[in-house]
């Protein structure tokens, strides 16, 4: 047996495994034509080339060879083929012998498609050899590399380099196998029209900005807006949701029997200290500006003292005066119903007492749901 020729054979498996092994999980291919896509149709691939002969062969060193594959690929980065291709040695001693092998063959690439592509090449075959002393079937395995360059949408050349070791033990009953290198060329010719490319993905529409939209149109943007739909009208807060507004005058006295008819400083009409109502009409005013949607009725009250019809007057010179205070600092007149007086009916303090009285002393700001 030619035990050189067929521990090299093992060594070039083992370390193609190893190589084809490390590109997959190792090194992520480049382009997206070698990882995503291929073409996938079958190819024939007639190949010419040439051995250089195991020496133990007792024949010439050097012969060509010719052979027909039909295959296609696998995957963007492996192919398989199946093949045949002839040989015929001359004997030293004379005659010939000659070898028909039929087989497989698995390549491994790497690159892109439209650049020379490196390739592994492994095979395993059955060899039929025929000579003088026998003939017969062996098996046979090759193993190698090349390159490869697509020429066309339909065509690639390919150029490739290796080591076959057949384990003929007929035709010379001495030796039990015999190691070539060979030499080919093939031009790899795909069959049928070329896949059509996937039509185009229509790109997304970016997605509208909420924060240009208002659509229950309540002042609120729609990426604020928690409670989206609310009714045309309706009192929103800052985060869109119905709110209950309550403007809340108590705290608002007037001295007993004013304003006065024709006073226009309110000041001079609130009980004492008069700051502590002029800041409640102030946080009033504030209310309104912040919530412009709000409309308002001002409404004046009495208590019970005096008669029905001087109370109906003073109620309504104090929704008055209250009025002219919102105008005046900035409330427009539209948003105000009014002024109106009630005189000293709906009391909210006892008519009895002192407390009570001064309660009953009112205006109001009733907000219009």
């Amino acid at each position: 047996m030619k035990r050189k020729g067929l521990y090299f054979l093992i060594a070039l498996a083992l370390g193609g495994v190893g190589a084809v092994h490390a590109q997959d999980t190792a090194a992520p291919a480049t382009t997206e034509s070698a990882t995503s896509s291929y073409d996938g149709r079958w190819y024939i691939a007639p190949t010419v080339g040439g051995y250089y002969n195991d020496t133990d062969r007792n024949t010439n060193s050097r012969q060509f060879y010719y052979g027909l594959g039909v295959g296609r690929f696998i995957s963007p980065n492996a192919s398989i083929d199946l093949f045949a291709d002839r040989t015929k040695r001359d004997a030293d001693a004379g005659g010939n012998w000659s070898n028909n092998t039929v087989g497989a063959a698995v390549r491994f690439y790497a690159g892109d498609w439209n650049a020379w592509r490196p390739y592994l090449l492994a095979g395993v075959m059955g060899s039929n050899h025929h000579s003088r002393g026998d003939s017969g079937w062996s098996p046979a395995a090759e193993l190698g590399g090349g390159v490869s360059k697509t020429i066309t949408d339909s065509s690639d050349v390919r150029i490739e380099a290796g080591y076959r070791y057949d384990w003929d033990n007929k035709t010379q009953p001495e030796m039990d196998g015999y190691g070539d290198w060979f030499l080919g060329f093939s031009i790899v010719s795909r069959f049928g029209a070329p896949a059509a490319a996937p039509a185009p993905v229509a790109a997304t529409p970016p997605p509208a900005d909420c924060s240009t939209m208002d659509s229950d149109g309540d002042s609120v943007n729609d990426c604020d807006d928690k409670c989206p739909g609310t009714a045309a009208g309706t009192i929103v807060g800052p985060d869109g949701c119905p709110q209950k507004v309550v403007i809340d005058l108590r705290g608002v006295n007037f001295k007993f029997d004013r304003p006065k008819k024709g006073e226009t400083d309110i000041s001079k009409s609130l009980a004492e200290p008069s700051a502590d109502s002029i800041a409640v009409l102030n946080q009033a005013v504030d209310t309104l500006q912040r919530y412009p949607q709000v409309k308002v009725t001002v409404a004046g009250y009495t208590d019970s003292k005096g008669t029905d019809e001087y109370n109906q007057a003073l109620s309504e010179r104090r929704a008055s005066i209250v009025y002219n205070y919102l105008t005046s600092h900035g409330i427009d007149a539209s948003r105000l119903e009014g002024p109106i007086g009630h005189g000293e009916s709906n009391p909210i303090g006892d008519n009895a007492t002192d407390a009570g009285r001064a309660q009953n002393r009112r205006t109001e700001l009733q907000v219009q749901q």
